[in-house]
């Protein structure tokens, strides 16, 4: 293998790396959104169909499938969520929750939230 092989690999690994594990693990900050009751029954990135009362979230990069816990930084309430689709599209938003995750941190009146993201251990 050449230098330059060896090293566009490696740069290529570490770039998919940071794109995977993203903010998520730090514990990052940010404006969370939710979907809509409208949206149920739709087919999520995923390929499942989407529940307005589940436990998911929109995250542009993390993998499908990796936990989260979300709180709301108003209130303290906390919910564990699935990446279950892509987006949120909207400019400054963090992750997009399911009606029933939103519901759960009580922030469907406000529309949005300032939320703290933390990836949650593979067991």
């Amino acid at each position: 293998m050449t230098s330059y092989t060896t090293n566009a690999t490696f740069f290529a690994l570490a770039l998919s790396l940071l794109t995977v594990t993203g903010p998520a693990l730090a514990g990052s900050v940010g404006v969370a959104s939710y979907y809509g009751k409208e949206m149920g029954g739709r087919r999520t990135a995923d390929g499942e169909r989407f529940n307005p009362g589940g436990l998911t979230a929109a995250h542009r990069s993390l993998p499908f499938g990796t936990k989260l816990r979300v709180t709301n930084l108003r209130n303290g309430k906390t919910v564990v969520v699935r990446v279950s689709d892509r987006g949120p599209f909207a400019r400054g938003r963090m992750i997009d929750l399911s009606y029933g995750a939103a519901r759960a941190i009580d922030m469907l009146h406000a529309g949005t939230a300032r939320v703290k993201i933390s990836r949650l251990a593979e067991r």
